[in-house]
C-alpha cells in the first residue's frame, strides 16, 4: 500500500496534537550540555567551513573527513574511512560506529562535500549579523556539527553507554559516485543493521516560521533526448525535401513535454541543450560545444535533463507519454529518449510519520515548538532515500539557512544549538 502525499500533511496535524511535556532530569542536563559547548560547536563549524571540500575535491573532502573523524574518536565511537574505487573520482565516506544492547539501533546521516569546488569565488566563512555566509555552512556541515554536539551532550551525561548509534558521513552526496550501487552500498548495509535513520540536511520553515522535516522525497531520473534533421541550405527549411531539421523538432518535443506531461508531484527540466551541425557533450564534466551556421539547417541537438517524481507508477505514466511524443516527429526529422533512474522515491510511510511525531514532542518538551512536515515536493534529493526503503526514516533535522547551493549561502548560527538539542533527546528517548 502507498501512503498518498496528503497523508504527508497529515503528519503536521499528528503533531499539531503534541502537548508540552517535562523534560525529565537526565534530559535538562543533556540541554545544558548542548547549550554549555556551544561555542566549541561553532568553532567546529568555522574550521570545517575553512576547508574547500567540493565533491571533485578528494583531498578537501577528506580533510574534513578528518577534522569529524578526531571528534568520534574523543567520543568513543569505533571510525573508519570507506575508499571508493579510483575510477569513481570520489574521496569516500566516514563512518562511526558503537555497539550495544539498549533500545533503538540508530542511523546518522550527514554529508561532507559541497557544491562549491576550489574555483569557486563563494567566502568560506563570512560573518553576517546573527548568521554566516559560506560554502556548504547549511548544506550541510551545519548538521554534521549538529550530530557531534548531540553525540558530545549524550555522552557528557553518560547516555551513551550500550546504545548502538552509526554514522555516516558520504563524501559524494552533492554528486553521488556511480555505480550507486557502490557508493551506497556501505549506506544500505548499515541501514539493515538499524533501526531508525536520522538525516541532518538542513531544516527548513514555513511562512509562518515553523519548522518541518522530510517524512517524503521525490525520486529523481535522468532524461536523454537526441534529435536528429537533414543538413541543407537554411532557404529549403520547411521544405518537403529538407523538413524542419533538428533545431525546430527539440522545440517542438520540448512545448509538448511542458503541455502533456505535467501533473501533481512530477516535474521534468531540460537542464543543458545543444544544437548546430557538430554537437560534442562531455558527460563527465556536464560541459558540451556546438557549431554551425546561420545558413545551415542543424542535423544535431542533445538535450540532457532530470525527471523528479512521487512513486514509480508516476515515473512509468510520464515516461510513456514522454516517448509518445517523441515518436510523432516532424518531416525530416527524428528522435529517441531514453531514462535512467537514479535516486528511489522515499515514500510517506506510518513509521515515518511515528518518528516525525517523536521528533517533534522532543522539540515541544524543549521548548522549541512543533515540527510539521515538508510536502515531498519542495525538497531535492537526498541520500536517506536509497534507505528509506529498509527503515523508519526522517530527513531535514540540521540547521536553518537560506540560498544553499549559492555564493550566498547563508546559516542561522542560533539553529546548530536547537538542532543539537532536538536531536540529543530524540536519541535519548529511542536509546531507553
Amino acid at each position: 500500500m502507498r501512503f498518498t502525499l496528503g497523508l504527508a500533511l497529515a503528519a503536521a496535524a499528528i503533531c499539531a496534537t503534541s502537548q508540552a511535556g517535562e523534560l525529565s532530569p537526565v534530559e535538562q542536563q543533556i540541554v545544558a550540555a548542548v547549550k554549555a559547548h556551544d561555542g566549541e560547536a561553532i568553532a567546529l563549524l568555522e574550521r570545517a567551513a575553512r576547508i574547500n571540500s567540493g565533491t571533485l575535491n578528494l583531498k578537501g573532502v577528506r580533510d574534513v573527513g578528518a577534522l569529524f573523524r578526531q571528534q568520534f574518536d574523543e567520543l568513543g565511537f569505533k571510525t573508519t574511512w570507506v575508499d571508493m574505487p579510483p575510477e569513481m573520482g570520489r574521496a569516500g565516506h566516514l563512518v562511526a560506529t558503537r555497539t550495544g544492547t539498549q533500545g533503538k539501533r540508530i542511523l546518522l546521516l550527514g554529508h561532507m562535500d559541497t557544491v562549491f569546488e576550489p574555483d569557486s569565488t563563494a567566502p568560506l566563512w563570512q560573518l553576517d549579523g546573527d548568521g554566516v555566509r559560506g560554502q556548504g555552512v547549511s548544506d550541510m556541515k551545519a548538521g554534521d556539527v549538529a550530530i557531534i554536539a548531540a553525540l558530545r551532550a549524550l555522552k557528557q551525561v553518560g547516555a551513551l553507554d550500550n546504545t548502538t548509534i552509526s554514522v555516516m558521513f558520504t563524501g559524494d552526496e552533492e554528486e553521488a559516485g556511480n555505480p550507486k550501487a557502490v557508493s551506497r552500498g556501505p549506506m544500505v548495509e548499515l541501514a539493515k543493521r538499524s533501526d531508525i535513520a536520522l538525516s541532518f540536511e538542513g531544516m527548513v520553515g514555513d511562512r509562518n516560521g515553523q519548522p518541518r522535516a522530510t517524512v517524503a522525497r521525490r525520486a529523481t531520473a535522468f532524461f536523454e533526448l537526441e534529435v536528429k534533421g537533414k543538413q541543407g541550405h537554411s532557404s529549403g527549411v520547411f521544405g518537403p525535401g529538407a523538413g524542419y531539421g533538428a533545431v525546430y523538432e527539440a522545440a517542438r518535443i520540448l512545448d509538448a513535454f511542458r503541455q502533456q506531461v505535467p501533473e501533481q508531484g512530477l516535474t521534468f527540466n531540460p537542464g543543458v541543450i545543444l544544437g548546430g551541425t557538430e554537437v560534442a557533450f562531455d558527460d563527465a564534466n556536464s560541459k558540451g560545444t556546438a557549431a554551425g551556421k546561420t545558413n545551415v539547417i542543424a542535423n544535431t541537438v542533445t538535450v540532457k535533463g532530470d525527471l523528479r517524481y512521487l512513486d514509480y507508477a508516476q515515473r512509468d505514466r510520464a515516461q510513456a507519454k514522454m516517448r509518445e511524443i517523441v515518436a510523432h516527429s516532424l518531416p525530416g526529422a527524428s528522435a529517441t529518449i531514453n531514462f535512467r533512474d537514479s535516486y528511489p522515491p522515499m515514500a510517506v510511510t506510518p513509521g515515518n510519520l511515528n518518528v516525525l511525531a517523536a521528533y517533534s514532542q522532543a522539540s515541544v518538551d524543549a521548548g522549541l515548538g512543533e515540527v510539521g512536515a515538508v510536502p515531498a515536493e519542495a525538497r531535492g534529493a537526498g541520500d536517506i532515500q536509497f534507505i528509506a526503503p529498509y527503515i523508519d526514516s526522517l530527513d531535514g533535522l540540521g540547521a536553518s539557512g537560506s540560498g544553499a547551493h549559492s555564493p550566498s549561502e547563508r546559516l542561522e548560527l542560533a539553529s546548530v544549538q536547537r538542532a543539537a538539542i532536538r536531536t540529543a533527546i530524540l536519541i535519548y528517548r529511542l536509546t531507553r
